[in-house]
């Protein structure tokens, strides 16, 4: 079946049954999405089960005082957790998501979904095992918030980064470890003190890797 060559990012479901690839290849279309584009928003009804091609997006919840606390990233090869936490309980979406790097996304319309977990053992294992993993990614970032103090997971961040030069402004790390610009500033100018990064306008050149290391 040509039209379900997408398969092959998804290597799991290359065995799935005749009938589950008929009904695939029948219903399910392809998107292209630029960067910027709101994929859903809290509040939103969930139509589809979406596998990442291509592309990234974040996830994100927003407080009542406008924070944003970014809960993961949809990569390629990925599926949306919360997509599939709606899908499964019937509800609305509780978070929010935006592209980007352009992305290209499998959409399976939701009674295909729901007619999938029945019929496919093979459909159905791939949505829960993905699913399982992204319940244990979003555990680790409960821990890391509740448990660990910013500095040290903003050394973290700065580790998990590519590369000397880190080309994110303050407000871009700060929605990420769902804290506050002016609370982030003034502990990377501490960190800058110590001699441990240089901060300019947009980047950051880290200058000792290893004091940071022994933040963790």
């Amino acid at each position: 079946m040509e039209t379900l060559s997408w398969l092959n990012t998804f290597p799991d479901l290359l065995t799935l049954e005749d009938s589950a690839k008929a009904l695939l290849a029948k219903h399910t279309h392809i998107i292209e999405v630029p960067v910027g584009t709101i994929g859903y928003s809290e509040g939103m009804p969930c139509n589809a089960y979406v596998m990442r091609l291509a592309g990234k997006s974040r996830v994100y919840k927003l407080s009542t005082s406008g924070r944003e606390i970014l809960l993961y990233r949809v990569a390629a090869g990925e599926t949306c957790v919360l997509t599939t936490t709606c899908l499964l309980g019937r509800s609305d979406y509780p978070a929010s998501t935006i592209v980007e790097e352009p992305v290209r996304d499998v959409i399976v319309p939701s009674p295909v979904f729901h007619q999938l977990m029945v019929d496919s053992a093979v459909f159905r294992r791939f949505v829960m095992e993905n699913y399982g993993a992204l319940i244990s990614d979003l555990i680790v970032l409960l821990d890391e918030v509740a448990f660990h103090s910013l500095d040290v997971r903003l050394a973290k961040l700065l580790l998990n980064e590519t590369g000397e030069k880190i080309n994110r402004t303050h407000q871009q790390i700060a929605d990420q470890l769902g804290s506050a610009r002016e609370v982030v500033s003034r502990q990377l100018k501490r960190f800058e003190n110590k001699g441990w990064l240089s901060l300019g306008r947009g980047y950051i050149d880290v200058l000792d890797k290893e004091a940071l290391r022994r933040m963790q």
